[in-house]
């Protein structure tokens, strides 16, 4: 598969955490079908330099070096051309503090399914983000979050507001990406994020009409949503099961979104996980021998894959998922709720 990297910048709003910024940043990665595999060696994971902030921001970096864990290499090559066709596109936003490499494993197995993924990184909600010209930008949103000095919804409507101009660059006339308007099918258009980029999925499809389907993977919701909810669209919460995102849980916000969903929708939770189960961590961490959740990075990695993929596949491709109807013997970890 192939793999480009693109650096946008909306000059037509103010960033929301550095206004003399010039302009909203996004780095964002574009993983597709490749039309053969090309030649070059697979891209590394990430910079090390952008793993090292994200390491000892969590207390990592004395349990899992920085230069190895950017240098493990991926499964897509840079820049190669893409397979004729025209390709769903899914967008993928990150947990707050986190990259968006941090969704490779989700980002590359939908790309090898038939889709154009984006994965957003949202400029100063990153612990480390490199950009092309070399400055690493850092997370100046912690600190009035953490202090409750404004609330989360700020980052939720930005990333909104991020997404929207996304589209545009991506579906525009003139488009960011060289292979744009051959590659990327307008019309079906989802959105998948991670904790607040999960949240940031409902947010997307409640201000922009072309997000057509939506997952949260653990995410809790900030600011609520329309009376009319989605327009009918389909919405899937995917998180723990356990005290926090079973029905009635102690994040009440799942409970809240569950009834203003007015479309289809699913509410899945899985057993043995933890809130980094459904990214990357599983993988790395269990390389690098760190403690982690009980359910083994295999089926954390597959669970989140094919559910997922199953939600896009049957929303934005039209194809049947009887995964998705109830439980599976095959995934005995994952259990439906309907409150």
């Amino acid at each position: 598969m192939g793999r480009s990297v693109l650096h946008l910048v909306d000059r037509s709003r103010p960033d929301p955490w550095v206004p003399a910024a010039d302009g909203r940043e996004l780095m964002v990665t574009l993983h597709y079908p490749a039309a053969r595999p090309g030649t070059d060696r697979p891209v590394p994971y990430a910079s090390s330099d952008e793993v090292q902030a994200m390491l000892d921001g969590y207390g990592l970096s004395e349990a899992i070096p920085a230069a190895e864990l950017g240098a493990m290499r991926t499964y897509s090559r840079a820049d190669v051309r893409p397979a004729p066709g025209r390709y769903p596109l899914v967008v993928l936003s990150p947990g707050f503090t986190v990259s968006r490499y941090t969704l490779t494993a989700l980002a590359e197995d939908l790309a090898s399914r038939g889709y154009v993924v984006a994965s957003v990184d949202h400029a100063y909600e990153s612990l480390g983000i490199r950009t092309p010209d070399g400055r690493l930008l850092g997370c100046e949103a912690c600190g009035p979050i953490s202090e409750g000095q404004v609330p989360e919804n700020k980052v939720t409507s930005g990333r909104a507001k991020d997404i929207s101009f996304l589209l545009d660059t991506l579906t525009g006339r003139h488009a960011a990406w060289a292979y744009a308007r051959t590659t990327i099918d307008r019309k079906r258009v989802g959105m998948a994020g991670h904790s607040i980029g999960g949240a940031s999925a409902a947010t997307a499809m409640a201000a922009d009409g072309r997000v057509r389907a939506g997952v949260n993977m653990d995410g809790a919701f900030y600011g609520e949503l329309p009376q009319h909810g989605l327009g009918g669209r389909p919405f899937m919460l995917l998180g723990t099961d356990d005290e926090v995102h079973r029905p009635g849980g102690t994040d009440h916000t799942w409970d809240a979104a569950w009834h203003r969903f007015g479309g289809w929708k699913r509410w899945l939770t899985v057993a043995g996980s933890d809130h980094f189960t459904f990214s990357d961590a599983p993988v790395f961490l269990d390389h690098f021998d760190v403690p982690r959740a009980p359910l083994p990075a295999d089926r954390a990695l597959k669970v989140t894959r094919e559910y997922v993929a199953a939600f896009f596949d049957l929303h934005l491709k039209g194809t049947a998922q009887p995964l998705l109807d109830g439980p599976s013997a095959a995934h005995p970890e994952v259990v439906f709720h309907n409150p």
